[in-house]
């Protein structure tokens, strides 16, 4: 495979159902904020969405792999999902400090955004069965790590160099804050009575409020619990690992593309 062939080949057909995956995974993060309930009204955690989403995820991996992987292929993929399992199990997301998504992004990034969406898929799966992380969690967790994987693989092909890297970093940051965003957002409404010290009043989700005041709400917990602290742990900590180690693992994965043959394509 040349080193600007994608691993998992994403055709017409499989890009539609990419994005389709996609928009109902984000409304599987953002339904609260839509959800027209009377004021006062209980809201239980969405269970249908739990079961629906593993589902999608299954769909959506067995499409792209539809005709098949390269043998070689697939033991790239089953070696860097390994690696990020170890990785994520020391460093378990404590205090931010997360090495799981630097070799995600640079692994989307040569692979190309079938591969890292699969591979954030494996990763987070393989992980979670590592560290006991299993839990109704996972499934958000799986698909925000395979739209970090998928995005990295859609950047600029031109860019290369000091600038590839700095792309990558930056890439990094954003994605840290937005994991962090929409994991926040997954469990956020059913949090009873959040107060923040600091902070005057309550900043829970309250059914049947208007959205805007609901997002509000969000956006003021997520930047005083997560944002300012995790999220930017996280953020420095992909960037520095991608600055340090990027170019080196670059190098690596970009020799291993090379290697490896694509024997199927998926239909389009």
């Amino acid at each position: 495979m040349s080193a600007g062939v994608a691993a998992v080949r994403v055709g017409p057909r499989s890009a539609l159902i990419l994005a389709l995956a996609s928009l109902a995974g984000l409304a599987m993060f953002c339904w609260p904020l839509l959800l027209q309930v009377h004021a006062g009204d209980r809201v239980d955690p969405p269970f249908l969405f739990l079961g629906l989403l593993p589902v999608i995820l299954a769909v959506v991996l067995a499409e792209l792999n539809e005709n098949g992987l390269d043998p070689r292929v697939l033991a790239v993929l089953g070696v860097l999902s390994a690696i990020n399992a170890i990785l994520r199990g020391i460093s378990p997301g404590t205090a931010g400090v997360e090495l799981t998504f630097f070799l995600l992004i640079l692994a989307g990034r040569v692979f190309g955004p079938g591969f890292g969406f699969v591979l954030g898929c494996t990763s987070l799966f393989a992980s979670a069965l590592l560290t006991a992380g299993v839990g109704p969690w996972l499934p958000y967790q799986m698909l925000c790590s395979a739209w970090i994987g998928m995005g990295a693989g859609l950047l600029p092909r031109r860019v290369t160099g000091r600038a590839e890297i700095a792309m990558l970093a930056a890439y990094g940051v954003v994605s840290a804050y937005l994991f962090g965003l929409l994991m926040n957002l997954s469990s956020w409404p059913f949090i009873a009575g959040i107060v923040v010290q600091g902070h005057a009043g309550s900043l829970s989700y309250v059914a049947g409020a208007p959205v805007w005041d609901n997002l509000r709400t969000f956006v003021v917990y997520t930047v005083l619990t997560s944002t300012g602290s995790w999220d930017t742990i996280r953020a420095i900590t992909n960037a520095v690992a991608i600055v340090l180690l990027g170019p080196a693992v670059l190098t690596t994965l970009r020799r291993a593309s090379r290697k490896a043959t694509v024997t199927g394509t998926v239909a389009g």
